[in-house]
């Protein structure tokens, strides 16, 4: 089985996203927290293998927390989700140690083979997050 931690805002699709998780064959949501500052916390308690984050939590962000996480547990392998690809992101996502840059409101079926390939050793990244980085690395066209 497939151990997962889950943190992300409460008020937003967490208890969709744990339940359709859940639901995967090979899947089992460990622990959820709803603040960035739980998330270590939970990670050694629960003992993951995949941490999914959300960028933005109240107490420290995903970003912050991704760092942290892979100090303590370096074990677990950590996809950000988000809802935006905004400028900075993806480098600091990847900076912090994390192996997937994700969007939340994604297709589940999408998110759960993306978890199985970064427990393969593979690092996923969604393909218009990733082009919305490169425009922002490319800077303003100069013509």
């Amino acid at each position: 089985m497939i151990r997962l931690l889950l943190a992300e805002d409460p008020g937003t699709v967490r208890g969709a996203l744990a339940l359709r998780l859940g639901m995967e064959h090979d899947m089992e949501v460990v622990a959820q927290v709803d603040r960035g500052d739980e998330i270590v916390d939970a990670a050694l308690l629960a003992r993951p293998d995949v941490a999914l984050l959300d960028v933005e939590l109240p107490g420290r962000s995903g970003l912050d927390a991704a760092a942290d996480l892979r100090a303590e547990s370096p074990d677990c392998r950590v996809v950000i989700l988000t809802t935006s690809g905004r400028p900075g992101r993806l480098r600091r996502a990847m900076r912090a140690g994390a192996v997937g840059f994700l969007v939340k409101d994604g297709p589940v079926e999408e998110l759960a083979g993306a978890i199985r390939q970064v427990l393969r050793g593979e690092t996923v990244i969604d393909p218009a997050l990733a082009a919305a980085a490169a425009a922002d690395d490319a800077g303003p066209d100069p013509l």
